[in-house]
């Protein structure tokens, strides 16, 4: 749910070259997490065995048991925000950090920038399970010239609900000619708050954040200065047949791959999903959310029971989407946007401004806590249906590498996740095998196993 703005990982790469396939890959890294990571108490061959029929099934990790989890990304370095701009740490474009929100009060971060690239920093505040919050409470993300001129301001909410859950904004500094400020080249500051800690249900704990810094370079010459005028708004048909199962992800860096299709998971109250979709350069994306009709025999009307949110590669809000809930099946879809486009960025409109630049756009779906109250803590069925129009167009033309190299770039190896549901790189199920030490004979058995039967399904298909 959004407030409003203001203004003044490596990806998996194509299979080939001699390498397994993803599917055969991603069996033996499922293997290796489960058998030798598994939950402590439960016996190893009963994490063999559910791993082989999950990875049989070209099944996906999902998200952790809390309902109100999230998985922060594995490589966030942990810095501290300070109260004052002159102790402030530095973010790094390409890096991830993990940092502790005040429930009152700004915190601080350093950019060091020059006077070409466009910044996006973010901030995902995660508050702790179990708390309440305000209807209107949330982060507030700024970015700062060293004069404390503000460059770019975002907010994001809880929205009516009032269902606690990873909220994400980001703020930018954009090199632009319709802006005057922040262009000059030297230290810059991100500054994180919550919207309204001293509101009702308000909890005074701090809260956990990740947050993200990428740049994206200049191009190469300067194109039209206006956001095209004429594109397909109207909303298609939602994509049917059967749909597929696709365990949601829990954080923004562990979000499952998915593509065009129809996509299926279950979802408990107070639990957010993350997915991510690979949208390139002159594709519209659509998205419809449907849940599905309850078991429980509960009666009553949930207003606000599904938020659907979709994010831009740099994690910047686009759209977001409710569903209301009474038991019986419900769908709600994302409002119609733009094709993907450089030129977006010089729209008025913030939610055609988001579709900037090709790469993975996240869809965030989280089931209200209040849903519970009326329909019982189980898990509610979730569709999403997906889809993606027209044909892959030629990038800007940058004049640089953006930070991380790829973050607004669709790959062959992108697409090949999105279809068959994996993440990681090529190394991954070797890199866990080696980490876990399996030491069995019975154990390597079971993993080739799997690869074995993934290997001849893939090669059956």
């Amino acid at each position: 749910m959004r407030a409003g703005r203001g203004t003044a990982r490596g990806r998996t790469r194509a299979a080939g070259n001699g390498r397994f396939p993803n599917a055969v890959r991603v069996g033996a890294a499922a293997f290796a997490s489960v058998v030798v990571l598994g939950p402590v108490g439960a016996p190893p061959a009963a994490h063999a065995t559910a791993d082989v029929r999950a990875a049989a099934a070209g099944g996906h990790r999902s998200a952790p048991q809390d309902p109100g989890g999230y998985a922060f990304d594995d490589d966030a370095r942990r810095i501290e925000g300070t109260a004052s701009t002159a102790d402030a740490a530095e973010l790094v474009p390409g890096r991830t950090y993990r940092s502790t929100l005040p429930a009152s009060g700004k915190v601080y971060y350093r950019l060091e920038l020059d006077a070409a690239t466009n910044v996006y920093a973010s901030a995902t505040a995660v508050p702790p399970p179990g708390r309440t919050v305000s209807v209107i409470d949330g982060v507030k993300v700024y970015v700062e010239d060293g004069e404390g001129r503000s460059c770019d301001v975002d907010t994001a909410s809880f929205g009516a609900a009032g269902s606690p859950h990873p909220v994400a904004a980001s703020a930018m500094r954009e090199i632009s000619p319709r802006r005057s400020l922040c262009k000059e080249a030297g230290t810059y500051y991100v500054a994180v708050e919550r919207v309204d800690p001293d509101g009702p249900g308000s909890s005074p704990d701090p809260w956990e954040m990740e947050l993200t810094a990428v740049s994206e370079p200049p191009v190469e010459s300067a194109g039209a200065t206006s956001a095209p005028r004429d594109w397909n708004s109207a909303t298609p048909r939602p994509v049917a047949g059967q749909p597929e199962r696709r365990p949601g992800g829990a954080g923004f860096a562990h979000a499952t791959p998915i593509g065009q299709g129809v996509w299926r998971d279950d979802i408990r109250p107070g639990q957010t999903l993350f997915y991510k979709v690979p949208v390139d350069w002159g594709r519209q994306l659509y998205a419809t959310a449907e849940l599905g009709s309850s078991a429980s025999g509960g009666s009553g009307y949930v207003a606000a029971a599904l938020d659907l949110d979709l994010y831009n590669p740099a994690r910047s809000h686009v759209v977001d989407a409710g569903v209301g809930y009474d038991g019986g099946q419900k769908t709600e879809s994302l409002a119609p946007l733009p094709p993907v486009a450089y030129v977006n960025r010089h729209a008025v409109g913030r939610q055609t401004g988001a579709m900037r630049f090709a790469g993975s756009y996240y869809l965030v779906a989280h089931l209200s806590a209040e849903v519970a109250t009326t329909f019982g803590d189980g898990p509610v069925p979730l569709t999403l249906r997906v889809r993606l129009s027209g044909d892959a167009q030629e990038g800007p033309g940058y004049a640089g590498e953006s930070v991380p190299s790829d973050v607004f770039t669709v790959t062959g190896g992108d697409r090949g996740a999105a279809a068959d549901g994996t993440a990681g790189g090529d190394d991954t199920a070797f890199r866990a095998l080696a980490a876990g030490g399996i030491g069995t004979g019975s154990a390597l058995l079971v993993g080739l196993g799997v690869w074995t039967l993934i290997a001849r399904r893939r090669a059956d298909a």
